[in-house]
């Protein structure tokens, strides 16, 4: 028989768009940056803004004569092991409001549609608008009101859609590298269109030809720091909210920032952010990105990871096969219950399985003898029955088919993770090796995960329950120790 489902080398379709008008994702929060400072500079550097580096200095004065801070501003600009970031001046309290923003220095859709490109971005998907605004503004080098803003953004991120091909090998047989590689396709598929009825036929209003690697460059900078989920704000950039940092050890789920009104009847807008944890003087300002993101989100959109074990997932995709006879049947049944033709479950290291996998898996596999169950009589109960073993074949083919695809999916990969702990362990990795060392172990023990439930699971198939016996059982024909009753 067929395998009736696969492992997803993906964790997002490379046809499914990155930005749209709803937020940039369903979990993106702002952004973890890699500091343009060199790899030589002390993190001690920074210690005020009159030690910064001239762009960083010129960009608090820029945010000074917009009065977006003063002197009584409890952040600054500061560096710490988390990179370039914001700064306590002082003591500062849980849920304090570290800085506000005027609405008149974000950048968002409307930003574009009020400046000299807007009359050509009207159609575009916002976060392409967005971008070809700041690729724009940085072309325009002192011309720019942007200019101290742009001169503080990153030139890269550890992001793996900056990595080279060379880099990109160590994610071998990983999610990560398929989904990157989708993006990246995505990206030059968005760019050749961009170019071609936009770049191409409005060439007077950039002052340089835009390429590629300025497209790229736009959408990890939005992927990386744009803010969402927002009051009536979807994508939006905010100088200086910008700097702030993730923090592992931040877990609380309410967010550190707002939109709200400002000045005289509460007209003017205000982007405000709050620290969730009481700061001490010279401490980074920090906050929590997202505790729903994995660690290959996380390698994608900031270019970080984190050790915590359940930032390890791996992403299974199930689906009703075209050729299966009883197709229409399945489907139906699963679009009841919330699911569809393809399915994907997210498993995390250390938790248990999601609770429609199992299911899921059920229906797929159902075949044979245990066909009746996709009878009209049982649609209305059907999938209380899937929730358990229907019978041993179909539990049999179902551990058999995981635990091949497990066996299929760590072959793919180059090392061990023995191998990968010790490097681990060791000293000199650099940021992207290590990202990609830390993302394909555990990939690798989610896997192992899997594999070792229906290995457990196959043990235990002549002693499980199935539909037959507890049927037998609801009609009171088994007995006490399992037997068949008979009378006449």
């Amino acid at each position: 028989m067929a395998a009736f489902f696969s492992f997803s080398s993906s964790l997002l379709p490379p046809s499914k768009p990155f930005f749209s008008s709803s937020p940039l994702n369903s979990q993106s929060i702002p952004f973890r940056k890699t500091p343009f400072l060199s790899p030589t500079t002390p993190l001690a550097a920074l210690t005020s803004t009159a030690e910064a580096p001239p762009a960083i200095a010129t960009f608090w004065e820029w945010l000074s004569e917009r009065g977006v801070i003063s002197g009584k501003t409890p952040v600054r600009p500061g560096m710490g092991a988390e990179g370039l970031g914001l700064v306590a001046r002082r003591d500062i309290g849980r849920n304090e409001v570290v800085l506000e923003v005027p609405k008149k220095l974000w950048i968002n859709p409307e930003s574009v549609a009020g400046s000299e490109i807007g009359g050509i971005c009207g159609g575009l998907k916002p976060w392409i608008s967005v971008a070809l605004f700041l690729i724009r503004e940085k072309s325009k080098k002192e011309r720019s009101d942007l200019k101290a803003y742009l001169d503080v953004l990153p030139e890269t991120t550890d992001s793996t859609i900056f990595w080279s091909e060379k880099e990109l090998v160590e994610l071998q047989g990983t999610q990560l590298l398929s989904t990157t590689t989708g993006v990246k396709q995505y990206l030059q598929r968005e760019f050749q269109r961009v170019e071609e009825e936009i770049l191409e036929p409005n060439s007077q209003l950039f002052p340089s030809p835009v390429t590629l690697e300025d497209f790229t460059w736009a959408f990890g900078i939005l992927r990386s720091r744009a803010f969402s989920r927002l009051r009536g704000e979807n994508l939006v950039l905010i100088p200086l909210a910008d700097l702030v940092n993730h923090s592992p050890d931040i877990t609380t789920e309410d967010y550190a920032y707002e939109i709200k009104g400002g000045g005289l009847f509460s007209r003017d807008l205000l982007f405000s952010l709050r620290s969730p944890v009481s700061v001490k003087a010279g401490e980074q300002v920090l906050i929590q990105y997202d505790l729903n993101k994995s660690n290959a989100e996380l390698a994608l959109d900031y270019g970080f990871i984190e050790s915590k074990a359940d930032r390890n997932v791996y992403t299974l995709t199930l689906q009703i096969s075209e050729s299966d006879q009883f197709a229409g049947d399945k489907l139906d049944i699963a679009e009841t219950n919330g699911l569809g033709e393809t399915a994907e479950f997210d498993i995390i290291l250390g938790y248990p399985l999601p609770a429609k996998l199992l299911p899921y898996l059920r229906l797929v596999a159902l075949g044979g003898t245990d066909a009746f169950l996709l009878e009209s009589i049982f649609s209305n109960t059907i999938w209380g029955h899937l929730e358990l073993p229907v019978s041993r074949a179909n539990e049999e083919l179902v551990c058999r088919v995981v635990r091949d695809a497990c066996k299929t999916a760590l072959s793919g990969y180059q090392t061990t993770i023995e191998e990968d702990e010790k490097l681990m362990e060791g000293e000199g990795l650099s940021a992207r090796l290590g990202i990609a060392v830390g993302v394909r172990a555990g990939e690798k023990k989610v896997l192992q995960q899997i594999d070792e439930f229906f290995k457990q699971r196959e043990e235990e198939l002549d002693e499980i329950e199935y539909y037959q016996e507890r049927r037998l059982k609801d009609l009171g024909l088994v007995g006490e120790q399992g037997d068949i009753i008979f009378w006449e």
